[in-house]
């Protein structure tokens, strides 16, 4: 059977090799696995995309913020489930 070499960040490495063990495979399996889906699907077995995630927006961001320095200082808020769909949706 043929060999693969690749190079790879050593820090990228050892955590992956950490992840593999919690799921009871090493980096050989895992790379075939990946490579088995990749041939299945014809492409990349996920989405690639340079979006970013709606949650991380600036105004989530700092509504969070606002929310952990409330809780910090005890200072606890309670909504209802309308309000809190008020607020998903703006």
């Amino acid at each position: 059977m043929p060999q693969v070499s690749i190079r790879v960040d050593d820090q990228l490495k050892d955590q992956a090799e950490q992840l593999f063990a919690q799921l009871g495979i090493n980096m050989s399996t895992a790379l075939t696995m990946f490579l088995r889906q990749a041939v299945r699907e014809g492409g990349i077995p996920f989405t690639i995309t340079t979006k970013t995630d709606p949650f991380y927006t600036p105004a989530n961001l700092a509504h969070i913020e606002r929310s952990i320095r409330q809780l910090e200082a005890g200072q606890t808020v309670t909504r209802s489930i309308d309000e809190l769909e008020r607020m998903a949706d703006a």
